[in-house]
């Protein structure tokens, strides 16, 4: 399995950095910390290292990991916990990945594949809520991009003087609506005026499409009409966009579970900012679809400031095949002290699914 990070850093040259005793107690220490999320001490370095080594020595060898910035020391315990620097050394070279429970495999096949005949989005969304389940973190899915709708019928429906619901329907079917914002109040009738021209005009079209028409023909609307009309196909084609580039996430609520992250609301609340406004997180996942294997941010390596407590572990997935294309990216969202062992397994195995699920028999 190939694991990597996308960070700018160069990976460490653990013989020139670490001798055999040093990787063995940071291993152990980061280890016990996942498992217990205290801060561990010497004792317990010295049960769980099988390390003969005694309490000075391990102090010792303490005090350097921390000098280069490894593990660090709360200042109401004598023990240490792992920086995400330790982290990031940890998932990259001392990291044993433990094969997923034949369980677990069989529960991420039973939810995903005999679903292949179903539309992709059920699919999508099934892998989405089986990474949620198993790992007990938020799961996310970066859907394929869909081309974009084209539309149907435009309505306009007042709201207040200056708030107007835009109702978009398109050839498909589909339903959405946006508020706009204008400068003056409509009448009904401007609305209706407005809704038919753009129905009448540019039905078949997509937004994109009926923007750079627009633009050709406002000059010849009434010019009190050109802005609900510029207003409408922004909206519509803000719309468009979203609706092709598809994002699902679930088990969002598992993190108030976390102690790592509850303990600090205006954090989380950030985080939950960053879920309803996609765009960071979809360019951050969009990274991993463009090379193999899974791919662990650990911290601020995301570049988003609500993660920086976070470690995000994403995998491409692809259609037709091992040698076809990559359409999207599915990935687990939870605090640096999560198992990477098994989490990163987890991920892969369903994105390995996932692409056989969506791809043609």
């Amino acid at each position: 399995m190939n694991v990597g990070h996308c960070n700018r850093e160069v990976r460490y040259n653990l013989p020139a950095m670490l001798d055999p005793r040093a990787q063995t107690l940071l291993k152990t220490l980061i280890e016990r910390y996942i498992v217990e999320g205290q801060p561990v001490g010497s004792r317990t370095l010295s049960k769980y290292s099988g390390l003969e080594l005694s309490p000075a020595t391990i102090r010792n060898v303490m005090a350097d990991l921390e000098e280069m910035g490894f593990i660090a020391s709360p200042h109401t315990s004598a023990g240490r916990i792992p920086t995400p620097r330790g982290y990031r050394l940890f998932v990259d070279t001392l990291l044993t990945v433990r094969p997923l429970d034949p369980q677990h495999i069989s529960e991420i096949k039973g939810a995903l594949l005999p679903n292949v005949a179903m539309v992709p989005q059920r699919v999508i969304s099934h892998a989405s809520q089986m990474v949620s389940e198993l790992t007990h973190f938020a799961g996310v899915v970066i859907a394929p991009r869909r081309q974009a709708p084209r539309i149907r019928q435009i309505e306009f429906l007042a709201l207040t003087e200056t708030r107007i619901l835009l109702i978009i329907v398109t050839a498909e079917g589909e339903v959405q609506n946006r508020i706009l914002l204008t400068q003056r109040p409509y009448t009904p009738s401007e609305l209706v005026e407005a809704a038919n021209y753009l129905t009448q005009n540019f039905a078949g079209l997509d937004f994109m499409q009926i923007r750079q028409r627009l633009q050709q023909e406002l000059q010849q609307l009434r010019s009190d009409m050109t802005e609900l009309m510029s207003a409408a196909a922004d909206a519509g084609a803000e719309a468009a966009s979203e609706a092709a580039q598809q994002y699902v996430i679930t088990g969002e609520k598992n993190l108030l579970d976390s102690t790592d992250l509850s303990t600090n609301m205006a954090r989380l609340r950030q985080l939950f900012d960053l879920f309803e406004q996609r765009t960071g997180l979809m360019q951050l996942l969009d990274l991993s679809t463009r090379a193999d294997g899974v791919h662990v941010f650990i911290g601020g390596e995301s570049g988003i400031a609500p993660l920086d407590e976070c470690s995000v572990i994403a995998a491409p997935y692809e259609v037709d095949g091992p040698d076809g294309k990559i359409v999207g990216s599915i990935g687990v969202i939870g605090p640096t002290r999560m198992a990477y062992e098994r989490v990163i397994p987890i991920v892969d195995i369903t994105a390995r699914l996932l692409s056989s699920a969506l791809s043609p028999s």
